[in-house]
């Protein structure tokens, strides 16, 4: 199960998910703690301000449930990254406050063929879903376009009753439980409302729109585009510099002193690696960072598959303190299609 945001609704759905023994959680946050969360992200407390958000959640559902595999993407859900972290999950829980991830998580949903379980809260109301385009309406169907930039603040902008986004979410996480185990009825084709002032559940049902760009007979949607723009807001510039291929090797040829990084799956490394590069997934970065002390103020780049989980590594590294980090652009597939084509690809 892949955790798209861990704030109001991602707590209480991985407390959960992993009391319940799902096998692995993917939690996708770029966000410190900020004091302003404690009242309704519960996994967090006034100790833990300031760090980064994925590092803290990992430790509570440790002491939680140690049996579950926790993996961290430390970096914003974006239209280079998106395809490449949700594609590895069986199940995605869509807990952000923003129009643009929402509408590229959807469509990555879509074209990935997962389902996307939905929730959000605005003060004193919620609502939930599970949009999955191969049996029912996604979320376009019930959203084509975003409202006016500024027209609906977020939770921080707009405040939100603390104790609301914990009902959602555990409406949210019951409905994973029940992808996952096929079980009951899921929400696919139906929005629960929730009143909280009233303590009033409202279900109304959803139909498929066939002229959805994403999920309709014809759609028009067939990658992921600029969703910053789409929702008329401001795109965010990314923190981690990329180094290209060919640098790297200019740079590793002249004999300096560096980091060469792998975040990947111990499967993958076996099937192609840079020489000299060091494997720690990504998953176990947290709990081996002090491996990498003696580098905290030395080169290091990260290298992936295609540069997308390079980027959550390196901004988990820069989170932790490190100075000197770049993530490879393309990862060992660009290294292989233009500096060394005997690494095998795959």
């Amino acid at each position: 199960v892949c955790l798209v945001g861990i704030g109001g609704l991602g707590c209480p759905v991985a407390q959960y998910l992993a009391a319940a023994g799902v096998g692995t959680l993917g939690i996708v946050d770029f966000d410190v703690v900020d004091t302003s969360n404690l009242q309704r992200q519960i996994l967090y407390g006034g100790a833990d301000v300031g760090r980064p958000k994925v590092e803290v959640a990992r430790e509570r559902i440790a002491a939680l449930n140690p049996d579950v595999r926790v993996e961290l993407h430390a970096c914003r859900l974006d239209s280079g990254n998106a395809l490449e972290i949700l594609g590895a999950y069986d199940v995605v829980v869509d807990g952000t406050d923003n129009f643009p991830t929402r509408y590229l998580s959807n469509d990555a949903c879509v074209l990935l063929g997962k389902p996307n379980v939905h929730g959000s809260i605005f003060r004193f109301d919620g609502q939930a879903s599970v949009f999955d385009a191969r049996k029912g309406p996604c979320y376009r169907c019930l959203y084509p376009e975003p409202p006016p930039p500024g027209a609906v603040p977020s939770c921080a902008e707009g405040g939100v009753l603390g104790i609301l986004p914990g009902l959602v979410g555990l409406v949210q996480a019951t409905e994973t439980v029940k992808l996952l185990t096929g079980i009951g009825e899921p929400l696919i084709g139906r929005l629960l409302q929730v009143d909280a002032l009233r303590m009033e559940f409202r279900e109304f049902r959803l139909r498929k729109d066939p002229a959805c760009p994403a999920c309709g007979a014809e759609p028009t949607i067939r990658e992921l585009a600029d969703y910053e723009g789409f929702c008329g807001v401001t795109a965010p510039e990314r923190s981690i510099p990329e180094i290209q291929a060919a640098a790297l090797k200019a740079a590793l040829d002249s004999g300096e002193e560096l980091l060469l990084l792998d975040v990947r799956q111990p499967e993958e490394f076996s099937k192609a690696r840079i020489d000299g590069a060091v494997l720690i997934p990504l998953g176990e970065l947290q709990a081996r960072l002090g491996e990498l002390d003696r580098w905290r103020e030395r080169r290091v780049v990260v290298t992936c598959h295609h540069g997308m989980r390079s980027q959550s590594g390196a901004e988990f590294l820069r989170q932790s303190g490190f100075t000197r980090i770049e993530s490879l652009a393309g990862g060992i597939e660009a290294w292989s299609l233009t500096v060394d084509a005997s690494v095998p690809r795959y």
